[in-house]
């Protein structure tokens, strides 16, 4: 390194640079000198030719991240603004370092998580969103790498450090709240949330840790949006800003989306290895032939080693067919193919049975996990691929949010005009109506009390329009009204355990989404108990908490699909889902697995019928989805299985529920779930022979 400088002077930087001397050069040169002449003294190939100059080259990268890193753990006491590289590189170098801890366990404790865990915690707690997501996604790739962890940690990481940076305008509390729900979030995407991706023993310590740092440490980053949060307490988060984090989010979503078509490739890869070269005929092949290779004097040896001709082809369909091969079918298959064996001992015979037989059971193992290391990938493929939707699905609705659609300046003006005529002081008001109104108002700081009625009136007679207050999505000094539904709902709901069984296998599920909709949806677990319970609880929490989070219906049933098929017990369930508009006056029905669903309006009853898989069997969710209008007095019933098959008079089970609904008189929708309950419970003499579900639904038009 030094005899680079009197060959190539370093030249001066100026001041403001991390890198006051530019020596890239001569680090390059020094290092590659050594490699080569490592080479030139003991010989060398063409691969130790490139790998030289590969490693000067990382050299040279790692001096940049370290150069342009160190800075932000010498300046750290400082008030003083770093880039988002400068901090990128701290974040590695911290990574890199902290690896070192890597197999280093203290009471079950793992050092290198709770300091990465720490790393992401803090930086999401000075810096928010982009830094927290940048430092998860750096420190989950550089841990992958250093440590061989699974692809899916990185995700982990890079989603966790999100949100703890989304909710970092709560304080520590709010951070440490966010990277668990980011853990929660993805462990219930990958594996049903049967395994915790990042353990939360480790967070909590991690947490403990952040605690103790003093509220006066200060990590001031430029080329970042000032101190703007993702959270709203005022519009100060402009267009701009908010167009900015969704760029951020997407950005995100992109490298996610990249992860899954890595998956994507792999599997592609698999399915084109299994047409050409690694088939299970030739896995088989290959453990024949390292069996055989003790017993080169046997005289069947050759004609086995032929791994191309028709005799070992014939071998490995008979052990297919048959699981194995017996003596008297070696010999049949030699013959067919005119290889008649003469004057040969048994002893050579029945080595190359034991052979053919012991290659058959390792392959066949082998068959198994190769399938199933395929599953997997495409499994993680689909988790991937409907996070990074997700994601991008956030970021659309973060620039919806504070978009005001221009159709409506007029109004906008009016009603900012009549709450000031209340004494009603606000920063500003957000209209937009993809399909109903949504309106936001963002109350001024010194505002102390704020009318809902008041604030109703008014913007029900400036949009002509009925609006009401959306309380579950008004936070702070954000208040959320929207159109009200032009129906009202009904709901009436009857269970029952199967005999002699205290745990009904059947789960219910009744929410109104975000956008104002209804999900309704029936899961009937496979079998009866606490493990039924088990599987049909699991499937409708996962499709609450993908809904709520902003997945798509198809998505999400996609990804509890793959959830369940990842889990090591098997698991199935049925879904039965409705998702109803009262304000369009609308139903789509979502079935995979599920009963009929029934429609009565008057006399008159409709089937919606289904013909799929329940979830959790095949690799690609079966669905079928209907849409249907909504009319005034509309009555719609979905139940389990044990309801339908109750009845064992009609060849059509699924009719004896229709004749019944057309004979009812009453509209009270818990009258006509206990009717159906009993009817079904009478069908099998008074004892109910499975777990039965029913729920009723009556809309009338307002």
């Amino acid at each position: 390194m030094v005899a680079t400088f009197y060959i190539i002077k370093p030249k001066y930087n100026e001041e403001e640079r991390n890198e006051k001397i530019k020596v890239s050069k001569n680090v390059f040169i020094a290092t590659i000198v050594i490699q080569l002449a490592k080479c030139f003294i003991s010989g060398f190939t063409v691969y130790d030719l490139l790998a030289s100059i590969t490693f000067s080259i990382i050299a040279v990268v790692f001096y940049k991240i370290f150069v342009n890193s160190l800075v932000v753990f010498q300046d750290i006491r400082e008030k003083r603004a770093f880039s988002i590289e400068e901090v990128i590189g701290a974040s590695l170098v911290l990574s890199i370092a902290i690896s070192s801890f890597y197999s280093i366990n203290i009471f079950g404790f793992n050092i290198c998580n709770i300091l990465s865990i720490f790393i992401v915690l803090l930086l999401g707690w000075k810096q928010g969103i982009l830094v927290g997501t940048t430092s998860g996604v750096t420190i989950g790739v550089t841990l992958g790498i250093i440590t061989g962890s699974e692809p899916i940690m990185i995700a982990a990481y890079a989603i966790s450090g999100m949100v703890a940076g989304i909710l970092n305008k709560f304080g520590k509390i709010g951070v440490i709240v966010g990277f668990c729900l980011g853990n929660i979030i993805l462990a219930y995407v990958s594996n049903g949330y049967t395994i915790e991706l990042i353990h939360f023993k480790e967070i909590l310590v991690a947490s403990i840790g952040l605690f103790l740092v003093p509220k006066n440490i200060n990590i001031n980053i430029e080329d970042v949006i000032g101190k703007s949060k993702l959270l709203p307490v005022a519009p100060d988060r402009a267009l701009d800003n908010s167009e900015k984090t969704a760029e951020k989010l997407n950005n995100v979503s992109k490298t996610i989306q990249k992860m899954a078509d890595t998956f994507k490739e792999e599997n592609n890869r698999s399915a084109e290895n299994k047409i050409n070269s690694t088939s299970n005929k030739q896995i088989f092949v290959t453990e024949l032939l390292d069996n055989m290779e003790p017993y080169k004097d046997n005289l069947l040896y050759d004609d086995i080693n032929d791994i191309d001709g028709k005799i070992v082809n014939d071998i490995f369909e008979k052990v297919i067919d048959k699981q194995e091969i017996t003596k008297a079918d070696l010999l049949r298959i030699f013959a067919v193919n005119n290889s008649y064996v003469q004057d040969i001992s048994n002893s050579d015979i029945e080595q190359v049975v034991r052979s053919i037989n012991t290659a058959y059971k390792i392959s066949k193992s082998n068959f198994v996990w190769q399938k199933k290391f395929e599953e997997n990938n495409k499994n993680i493929e689909t988790q991937l691929n409907g996070v990074s939707k997700a994601i991008s699905g956030i970021a659309e609705s973060i620039q919806k949010e504070f978009e005001t659609d221009k159709r409506f300046e007029k109004e906008r003006q009016e009603i900012i005009y009549r709450l000031e005529q209340h004494e009603v002081k606000i920063d500003d008001v957000y209209i937009r109506k993809p399909d109903r109104y949504f309106i936001e108002i963002y109350l001024n700081k010194d505002q102390e009390s704020f009318s809902v009625p008041i604030t109703q009136k008014i913007l029900t007679q400036v949009l002509e329009e009925d609006i009401i207050y959306n309380e579950e999505t008004s936070i702070g000094s954000k208040i959320s009204f929207m159109s009200d539904d032009k129906f009202v709902m009904a709901l009436g709901i009857g269970t029952k355990c199967k005999a002699n069984n205290e745990i009904s296998g059947d789960s219910i599920l009744n929410i109104r989404l975000k956008d104002g909709k209804y999900l309704i949806a029936i899961s009937d677990g496979m079998g009866a108990g606490q493990e039924a319970k088990n599987s049909s609880l699991q499937a409708l929490k996962m499709l609450e908490n993908l809904l709520i989070s902003g997945f798509d219906s198809r998505q999400s049933i996609d990804l509890i699909n793959s959830s369940l098929l990842n889990n090591s017990q098997e698991i199935f369930a049925t879904l039965d889902i409705a998702i109803i508009d009262l304000y369009k006056g609308n139903i789509e029905f979502i079935k995979s697995g599920a009963c009929p669903t029934y429609i009565k309006n008057n006399k008159k009853v409709q089937l919606v019928k289904s013909n799929t898989l329940p979830t959790g069997i095949l690799q690609n969710a079966d669905l079928q989805i209907y849409d249907r209008d909504i009319f005034d007095r509309d009555i719609i019933l979905m139940c389990t299985d044990g309801v339908v098959d109750s009845n064992v008079e009609y060849k059509n089970k699924e009719l004896w529920i229709k004749y019944v609904l057309e004979d009812l008189d009453t509209s009270n929708t818990s009258k006509i779930a206990d009717l159906i309950l009993n009817e079904a419970i009478d069908n099998n003499y008074g004892i109910a022979k499975d777990d039965m579900s029913v729920v009723t639904c009556k809309f009338l038009a307002k």
